[in-house]
């Protein structure tokens, strides 16, 4: 019978080139799959911001699936405040990213698919104002989540959907 030894050995050998090189790739700050393709150019920085859009649109669809599942819990006879916990750390932890979510060329002409609106930009300090109304409403909700109080959730509700509607109608898109 034939010895497997020198398929495995070329084996072990390419699989070694690739770790190598992919550690190389990765010490640059590029993956195998960013190289540009002859003739191509390296993608410029604003396409590597428009990830963010996908981020931060992911990051709020979060914070909204935690709210509706807190309120969900509330409308029961019997909250469940496990849930309502959890969900209430998910609406606070994400709520803390918002701000790095916005980076400069990220908005409406950059030709992204966003709801947000040039006034992110335009206002910076009326928005900075708005997080962090989100960021004490999400703590808010967290501490009420944990106190096992139903009426002081069904408060801090309140107080967080207040602080989404004013950013949403100072920076976001209208619904149609």
């Amino acid at each position: 019978m034939a010895s497997n030894r020198p398929i495995v050995a070329a084996r072990a050998t390419s699989a070694i080139a690739a770790i190598a090189l992919s550690l190389s790739l990765a010490a640059c700050g590029e993956t195998a799959g960013d190289a540009p393709a002859e003739g191509e150019t390296a993608a410029t920085e604003p396409a590597a911001d428009l990830d963010i859009v996908k981020v931060r649109h992911d990051n709020f669809e979060e914070i909204g699936d935690a709210f509706k599942a807190i309120r969900g819990e509330l409308e029961k006879g019997s909250p469940d405040f496990a849930v309502i916990q959890t969900n209430a750390q998910i609406i606070d932890t994400n709520a803390q990213k918002v701000s790095g979510h916005f980076p400069e060329g990220t908005g409406p002409a950059s030709g992204a698919d966003t709801e947000a609106l040039d006034s992110i930009w335009e206002k910076p300090a009326e928005f900075t104002a708005a997080h962090e109304k989100l960021t004490a409403a999400s703590a808010t909700m967290l501490a009420a989540a944990n106190s096992g109080d139903a009426a002081a959730v069904g408060e801090a509700v309140k107080e967080l959907g207040g602080s989404c509607k004013n950013c949403h109608d100072q920076f976001r898109e209208k619904d149609d």
